[in-house]
C-alpha cells in the first residue's frame, strides 16, 4: 500500500513543473502569510501561536516517528552560523557520512537550502518531496505555514526521506520560535558570535538577543559556543544552567596545533566559525556508535588531534556569496563578495576586504610606513602599483529598509582607511529581485531609487566627515581633487548637474545607479575604456545583492 502510494505520489509530482512549485512557493510570500496572529489579551503579534502551529503540521506530514531519529547538529547565532553549517557538513561529508544541509536564505535557487553531500536537492527529488507536503498541507483544514515555516518542514521530510546519517540544520531567526525548532533532540547545539540584529524581534540588549538564541538549547544535549562579549555569554550560560547541561566556549583552531591552517573560506573571522564546527563535529562523531567508519575518527579526537578528513573539510569549505571573489575576464575588474548585513558582521567584511587584496599577486596601491600600520599618503606616485596600473577600490551596496544603513556603512569606510586601503567612491543600486519572490523577476526601468538616494546621502555625509577628520581618506580625496576626474565618476558626468542622462544620480564621491545589470556593465565598461586602471569592487550590505550579483556574473 505505501508503495502504490508512493508510486502515485510520484505520477503527480512528475505532472507538475518545477515552475508550478515555485508558483506555489510565492504564494506563501506575504507579510500575512509570515505575521502571526495578535494575541487576545495584548493585542501583540502572538509568534508562539505559529510555532506550535508547526507540530499540527508535523503531525499531517506524518513525520513525528521519523524526526526523533533524525541525528541532528542545530546552529543559531547572528553571524557566521552558515559559515559554521558550510564548516560542519564538510568535514563531516569528508569523514565518509552522508550529510544533509538546511540554510537560508538562497542565492539563485530555492533548491540551494537544501543540500545532500554538498550539492543541492535534484530537481526530480525537490519535486517530489515538495508536492508530497503541498498536497497534504493543503488537504488539512489548517491554513498554510508561511514561506520560512513550509521549507523547513520541506526540508525535514527530505532529511528523513533520503536516510541522511546526519542533518546540519542553520537557525532561520532566533531560535526559540524558529522553525528549526521543532526538532527536540539534537545531538548538539550550537551558537555563533552573537550581536545586534533583528532587534524589533529578538530585543534591544545583547541579553535579550543571547536569551532567544538559547532557545535551541534542550535538556540532555552538549552545547557549545564562540566566544562572546560578558552580556551575551551571561544569558546563554542561565539557560544552560536552567536545562542542567553544560555549555563550552569553543577552544581555539591553534589548540590542534593548526596555526598554518589555510581555510577554504576567508577572513580571520572564519577562524571562529570553524573552531565551533569542529566542536560540534566532534560531539557528533564521539556519540556515535563505535563503527568501523567511526573508531578511527573517535581514536584520533580522543587523542586531542583533528581527524584528517576534519582538516580536509576545513580546507575545502566554500560558501557561495560569502568571502567570494570573482575575477571578469578582462583581468583588470574583481568583485569581492559577502553577504554581511549587520555591523558586526561588516566588520569582519572590510577587514577581510583588505587583507585579500593585500595578499593578490598585484602590490596594493601604498605600501607599509611602519610595522604594523597601512596608511595612503597623498603623493602622486603612490597611486601606482609596480604594473603600471591605477587602483580603484570602490563600494557596491544596497540594504533593506528595516536596517539602519550608517551602522552598516561606517565600519566599511573606517576598516578600509585603517588598513591603507581607502575606498574611493561608492556605487549604490536598487534590488534586483524581491524577498518577497522565490525567483528574481527582472527589475523595473523605472525602478524607484529614493532608498539608494538616502544611503547616497549618508555616504556623503560620512565621507565629508572623514575628510575633516585628517584621516587617510581624507589626504586621498584632497589627491583626487587636483585630478581633472575621478576616473569612474566622470565616465557618468554629463551637462545635467546631479543627474546624467540614463537615470544615474552622482554625488562627489558616490553614484545612484538605475540597476545591478546597468552598473555591471558601467564597470566593465570602465574596464574596457581605461586599461590603466584596476577596479576592485567590494558588494556587500545584502545577500539578495549578492546572489542578484552572482547571477548576473554566471550568465
Amino acid at each position: 500500500m505505501a508503495d502504490a502510494e508512493a508510486a502515485m505520489a510520484q505520477s503527480r509530482s512528475c505532472s507538475r513543473t518545477y515552475e508550478d512549485a515555485i508558483a506555489a512557493m510565492n504564494t506563501l510570500i506575504t507579510r500575512k502569510a509570515d505575521m502571526p496572529p495578535p494575541d487576545p489579551r495584548t493585542g501583540e503579534l502572538n509568534w508562539n501561536a505559529h510555532f506550535q502551529a508547526l507540530f499540527r503540521c508535523i503531525e499531517v506530514l506524518e513525520l513525528e516517528d521519523a524526526l526523533s531519529r533524525l541525528s541532528v547538529i542545530h546552529v543559531a547565532g547572528t553571524k557566521g552560523k552558515g559559515s559554521t553549517c558550510a564548516f560542519t557538513e564538510r568535514m563531516l561529508r569528508e569523514s565518509g557520512f552522508r550529510t544533509g544541509l538546511f540554510t537560508s536564505p538562497h542565492l539563485l535557487d530555492v533548491r540551494e537550502r537544501f543540500r545532500f553531500n554538498g550539492e543541492e536537492i535534484a530537481k526530480d527529488r525537490f519535486l517530489y518531496h515538495f508536492w508530497w507536503c503541498w498536497d497534504r498541507l493543503k488537504a488539512d483544514n489548517e491554513k498554510l505555514p508561511g514561506f520560512f515555516r513550509f521549507c523547513t518542514l520541506l526540508g525535514l521530510k527530505m532529511f528523513t526521506a533520503e536516510k541522511v546519517d546526519v542533518a546540519i540544520l542553520e537557525v532561520g531567526l532566533g531560535g526559540r520560535l524558529d522553525a528549526t525548532n521543532v526538532v527536540k533532540s539534537p545531538v548538539a547545539c550550537g551558537i555563533a558570535s552573537l550581536g545586534y540584529d533583528h532587534m524589533e524581534l529578538l530585543g534591544n540588549t545583547l541579553a535579550e538577543i543571547a536569551r532567544e538564541k538559547a532557545g535551541i538549547f534542550k535538556a540532555g544535549v552538549p552545547a557549545f559556543t564562540a566566544p562572546q562579549q560578558d552580556e551575551a555569554m551571561g544569558s546563554l550560560q542561565k539557560r544552560a544552567t536552567e536545562l542542567g547541561i553544560t555549555l563550552e566556549v569553543v577552544p581555539a583552531l591553534e589548540n590542534y596545533e593548526l596555526h598554518n591552517l589555510q581555510l577554504g573560506l576567508g577572513g580571520e573571522h572564519q577562524r571562529i566559525n570553524a573552531a565551533l564546527a569542529v566542536a560540534l563535529c566532534k560531539q557528533w562523531v564521539m556519540t556515535r556508535a563505535p563503527s568501523e567508519q567511526t573508531s578511527g575518527l573517535q581514536k584520533v579526537l580522543s587523542s586531542g588531534r583533528l581527524p584528517d578528513s576534519f582538516v580536509k573539510g576545513l580546507q575545502l569549505t566554500k560558501w557561495a556569496g560569502r568571502a567570494e571573489v570573482i575575477h571578469d575576464p578582462s583581468g583588470r575588474l574583481s568583485f569581492y563578495l559577502d553577504g554581511a548585513h549587520s555591523p558586526e558582521s561588516m566588520e569582519a567584511c572590510a577587514n577581510w576586504f583588505c587583507s585579500t587584496i593585500n595578499s593578490e599577486e598585484d602590490p596594493k596601491v601604498a605600501e607599509p610606513n611602519n610595522g604594523s600600520q597601512l596608511s595612503i599618503s597623498g603623493t602622486d606616485d603612490e597611486k601606482w602599483n609596480s604594473r603600471g596600473t591605477m587602483v580603484r577600490r570602490v563600494l557596491l551596496f544596497n540594504c533593506m529598509p528595516k536596517r539602519d544603513p550608517v551602522t552598516l556603512l561606517q565600519p566599511v569606510v573606517n576598516l578600509c582607511s585603517r588598513n591603507g586601503f581607502p575606498l574611493h567612491a561608492a556605487f549604490f543600486v536598487p534590488p534586483y529581485s524581491s524577498y518577497t519572490s522565490v525567483d528574481s523577476p527582472k527589475a523595473s526601468a523605472t525602478q524607484d531609487t529614493s532608498w539608494q538616494q538616502l544611503l547616497q546621502r549618508h555616504w556623503e555625509s560620512i565621507w565629508q566627515k572623514k575628510l575633516s577628520g585628517g584621516s587617510g581618506v581624507a589626504s586621498l580625496a584632497q589627491e583626487e581633487r587636483r585630478e581633472p576626474q575621478n576616473e569612474l565618476l566622470s565616465s557618468l558626468k554629463t551637462s545635467s548637474e546631479g543627474h546624467s542622462q540614463n537615470g544615474n544620480i552622482l554625488g562627489p564621491s558616490s553614484a545612484v545607479i538605475r540597476s545591478l545589470p546597468a552598473a555591471v556593465d558601467f564597470f566593465r565598461n570602465c574596464s574596457n575604456h581605461h586599461p590603466q586602471l584596476r577596479i576592485q569592487v567590494l558588494v556587500t550590505g545584502s545577500l539578495y545583492l549578492v546572489g542578484d550579483l552572482l547571477r548576473l556574473l554566471k550568465h
